[in-house]
């Protein structure tokens, strides 16, 4: 079975990855995107086929476009860490 079938954001709707610019609400979707993507069990696959296939657009595996971008650049990621 394809990781795509057990993938969290399957009955999600899609438009939630795929924002409009990368500041004020756009910043907004781009969370709640991650947030679905965190609870899901294949976000490394998904993830990796995204870097694979060269998904340019939207949120993949837990990453935004930018920091996917940084990411094949060999940068490093900021990460935010809960206190």
């Amino acid at each position: 079975m394809d990781w795509r079938h057990r993938a969290a954001c399957r009955d999600v709707d899609p438009e939630i990855f795929f924002p409009i610019g990368n500041s004020g609400p756009a910043l907004l979707q781009i969370e709640e995107a991650k947030q679905v993507c965190r609870s899901c069990s294949v976000m490394s696959s998904c993830l990796k086929w995204a870097l694979e296939a060269g998904q340019d657009a939207g949120v993949w595996g837990g990453m935004s476009e930018d920091e996917r971008r940084l990411l094949k650049r060999g940068g490093r990621l900021r990460t935010a860490t809960a206190v």
